[in-house]
């Protein structure tokens, strides 16, 4: 019953990230190979303000995400006049720095020693202990963030983004300033990224660099990208399908080192036969195929 709970847990993590990032691969276009650093950085800034500062967890969830949006706005502004090719390759950078400083920066971020014993967040003066607890706490986190992104996907911001994806320069005609709108929608997906952050590491209670590496960057692309883009129901698709795979392959009885390679090579098999007779994903927008 535990481990059920842990997988729910996790599960709901990772839908915060997959609708974050499905903001900037789905909605404007771009693809970002980042995430993983601001999830990072989320998950750092919360459990050094919590551990340091002596701040509850909401004040220092707080924090951190606008320091992961300072961040976000820093990277987007350097970036965003970029199309294509060239972001992705901006973003890879930015991934590879923000890791390059979590791994190096061990007088601050303990390196690769990781940072332990991360308090479980209070509410009201109750303290969050049992996973039953620590469930129902996510849960209330993301319900918010579902709404949160709900709304916003049906907001005229969201319409302008689809427009841009589509034909920007119409947009432009239109007098619309295209990188203000991709700068926003990228502050505010590294923003509910960090709060995937914060939740990741007092769940946890330790966290080091390797959980946010370029892999991690991928692999939440690639929950996206499979679930399908551009729209609110893939990104919670592709979060089940992902996760769910590793549990039914628990069931064959292979040994782990070969059921974590077969896990690969099915996610490999899985985006190759997507890409080549589903490309929108299990539930996304046909049109967006080319994303």
């Amino acid at each position: 019953m535990n481990y059920a709970f842990h997988l729910l847990i996790m599960i709901e993590i990772y839908a915060i990230l997959a609708l974050s990032l499905n903001l900037v691969v789905g909605y404007t276009g771009l693809l970002s190979l980042s995430h993983a650093a601001f999830y990072g950085l989320g998950a750092y800034a919360s459990a050094l303000l919590m551990m340091h500062a002596g701040l509850n967890f909401f004040p220092s969830l707080a924090f951190a995400v606008f320091i992961t949006a300072i961040f976000s706005l820093c990277i987007g502004y350097t970036s965003l006049k970029l199309r294509g090719d060239y972001f992705a390759i901006s973003s890879f950078a930015f991934q590879v720095i923000i890791f390059g400083i979590l791994y190096n920066w061990v007088g601050l971020t303990r390196g690769p020693y990781g940072i332990v014993g991360i308090p479980r967040p209070g509410l009201f003066g109750f303290k969050v202990d049992t996973l039953p607890e620590f469930f129902v706490f996510t849960t209330n986190i993301t319900v918010l963030v579902i709404y949160f992104k709900y709304s916003l996907y049906k907001s005229p911001f969201c319409t302008v983004l689809k427009a841009i994806r589509e034909e920007e320069q119409a947009v432009v005609s239109m007098g619309k300033n295209v990188v203000r709108f991709k700068i926003l929608a990228f502050v505010i997906s590294g923003g509910v990224a960090a709060i995937a952050g914060g939740l990741y590491a007092v769940y946890i209670t330790y966290i080091d660099p390797t959980s946010f590496t370029l892999d991690e960057s991928i692999f939440i692309l690639a929950i996206v990208l499979i679930g399908g883009t551009g729209n609110f129901k893939g990104p919670i698709v592709g979060v089940l399908f992902m996760l769910l795979i590793p549990e039914f392959l628990r069931f064959v009885g292979l040994p782990d080192s070969i059921a974590h390679n077969l896990r690969q090579i099915i996610y490999a098999l899985i985006l190759i036969l997507l890409a080549r007779f589903r490309p929108w994903g299990i539930a996304g927008d046909k049109e967006l195929g080319s994303v």
